[in-house]
């Protein structure tokens, strides 16, 4: 092997050992209220074969966590609504719960997290609402018990509607008649270092909004953003939008230091004649473009720089599943184990790709690199690239009318300095540049006249 191909080959291993590290933030539910899901060591497999890293099932189902055994995926099992009143009156029910449903798995099957119920704040059973957070504290001594204290840790799961306001995001705030109830849950998230578990569906905010506006900005796609009144700041998609209103909340109930984690976030793609929104086309771009910014750790607003832990929702659809057809259509993969629509989860999909000859080899520069498009990309690709690098927040005002970079007027022109902006506020990784494999780095400076392209060390 040759020397430049020898580095070559080490560029792309630890660039994708670094992608595969970077992926611990992207889960997914699986969900089996169907009668045609395949096999739990199939879906094992499947998992195995994608960028996710978590799973969160919704009880504890023996074959599948068997299944999951010795894969290294984090899991999240639940405890059923069901469960509280015997977990929290009774603290030998919690142990009996962690003695079946942890300890005969535990630790080749990756268990992470417990959570106690669903959604229970928002059900308005007086009963299971006391007994949340005795069943919480009774676990968390099970486990402590059985030396798992820290090890696993125990949240429940909530509703957006635990919220009284979230728009604008700096207004987020706990319902009041819910806010001892949510006091005493996160004093105990606190003192055992557990996160808040939450469900943001801007599906559901678009369907109470269809404005074309609103879809955009649920989509990520290239939208004017909207404006935090309270504090300025602009926010470009929904999702950042409902997560920090969760942030503000817990802020204005004094609990800054408790983590999110996003328990179930999706997009259905198929829906009844009268249901608004779901489509192919818009599940895709959801689900996609949420994936690419988790990947680009921007983070939100109110907690940049990092990504909250996510969890889509789901694999496979669960055609057992009560109400309208959307709730029958969140899933991102068939009973055979296909794609109902690629959002770039396949790990083949993600491996840097080496370019073919005579292509020149995207090998990252060692000194100064731009990202730039490949000679002879399509209109409709250049397009593509140019909508989502701007929908990803980045600005892209120096390509606008009077901008620095407006002219030439050309979109492959306008393409080039939104997907470099892109690459550079993205970590600068191999794969930031690679859109679909329309673009390669360059240690060519495009910078002209007044139009700087940003470019630094890699």
């Amino acid at each position: 092997m040759g020397l430049s191909r020898f580095i070559l080959l080490c560029l792309l291993l630890q660039a994708f050992f670094s992608l595969a590290r970077s992926q611990s933030f992207i889960g997914i539910n699986y969900g089996l209220v169907a009668d045609n899901l395949p096999p739990p060591a199939a879906t094992a497999k499947l998992l195995q074969s994608t960028a996710v890293q978590k799973v969160r099932l919704y009880g504890a189902d023996p074959a599948i966590l068997k299944a999951l055994a010795n894969t290294g995926i984090g899991i999240v099992i639940g405890a059923s609504n069901g469960d509280i009143p015997a977990l929290g009156s009774d603290p030998n029910s919690a142990t009996q719960w962690v003695n079946s449903n942890v300890l005969p798995y535990y630790p080749a099957s990756n268990i992470i997290l417990i959570t106690i119920g669903n959604e229970v704040v928002l059900s308005g059973d007086q009963n299971l609402i006391s007994q949340l957070l005795p069943a919480m504290q009774n676990m968390e001594n099970a486990l402590k018990a059985a030396s798992l204290g820290g090890k696993i840790k125990v949240s429940t799961v909530h509703s957006m509607a635990v919220l009284s306001q979230s728009d604008p995001p700096s207004s987020g705030l706990f319902n009041p008649s819910y806010q001892d109830t949510m006091r005493g849950l996160l004093q105990f998230q606190r003192d055992n270092g557990s996160p808040l578990a939450i469900n943001p569906y801007p599906f559901f905010a678009y369907q109470s909004d269809p404005r074309p506006e609103t879809l955009a900005f649920c989509l990520f796609q290239p939208n004017a953003g909207r404006v935090d009144s309270g504090n300025g700041i602009l926010y470009m998609n929904m999702f950042d939008a409902q997560v920090d209103a969760v942030r503000s909340a817990l802020n204005a109930l004094g609990f800054k230091d408790i983590e999110i984690l996003v328990a179930e976030t999706g997009w259905p793609y198929r829906g009844d004649s009268n249901e608004v929104g779901p489509s192919i086309e818009n599940a895709r771009a959801y689900n996609g473009n949420l994936i690419a910014h988790l990947r680009s750790l921007v983070g939100t607003p109110l907690m940049p720089g990092k990504s909250v832990d996510t969890y889509l929702f789901a694999i496979y659809d669960e055609d057992l599943k009560p109400g309208p057809g959307s709730e029958r259509a969140f899933g991102l993969f068939k009973p055979d184990l296909s794609m109902t629509y690629d959002v770039g989860l396949s790990k083949s999909s993600l491996t840097p790709s080496t370019p073919q000859t005579p292509a020149t080899p995207s090998v990252r520069p060692t000194g100064a690199a731009w990202c730039m498009p490949k000679s002879g990309v399509s209109d409709a690709q250049l397009q593509g690239s140019l909508d989502y690098a701007c929908g990803q927040g980045i600005d892209c005002s120096p390509i606008q009318p009077g901008g620095a970079c407006f002219e030439p007027n050309t979109l492959v022109s306008h393409a080039a300095y939104a997907m470099n902006l892109y690459y550079q506020a993205s970590g600068k990784s191999p794969w930031d540049c690679d859109f679909s494999q329309t673009a390669a780095l360059t240690s060519t400076n495009p910078s002209y006249n007044s139009c700087v392209y940003p470019g630094g060390s890699t």
